[in-house]
């Protein structure tokens, strides 16, 4: 190893291919972002959360039924979704509705899905 970067053990490098994706690397900060999505992605409680919001509009109440939480349980789970800008809500008098914030949402989640269902990808 030469400083902190590990040396490759070939002589060769392909310099105008790793100039090339270099460029085209996001800066730290969008790749600090993408790395904070997925972690909100990473908990199965925020995941069912969005499976319920995938099919109807819902207040905590209502989603802690279906799942069968508590909604202080729900609550927080909600929090981290609305920080993350998965979810939005609206009100209607003294009740909140939950919803997926837009479609990428649904895209994301599908294409989850779609991949671990076609790898037989087993976690």
């Amino acid at each position: 190893m030469t400083g902190d970067m590990p040396c490759c053990e070939y002589i060769h490098a392909h310099e105008a291919s790793v100039e090339r994706v270099r460029g085209l690397m996001p800066d730290e900060s969008k790749l600090f972002d993408l790395a904070e999505l997925f972690k909100t992605f990473g908990d199965s409680t925020r995941i069912k959360i969005l499976y319920v919001l995938l099919e109807e509009e819902m207040c905590v109440c209502d989603i802690a039924q279906v799942l069968g939480m508590t909604t202080s349980a729900i609550s927080h789970q909600l929090k981290q979704l609305k920080q993350a800008k998965l979810v939005k809500f609206r009100r209607d008098g003294k009740t909140v509705f939950y919803s997926l914030d837009d479609d990428h949402v649904r895209s994301i989640i599908d294409q989850g899905t779609e991949h671990i269902s076609e790898r037989g990808v087993k976690i």
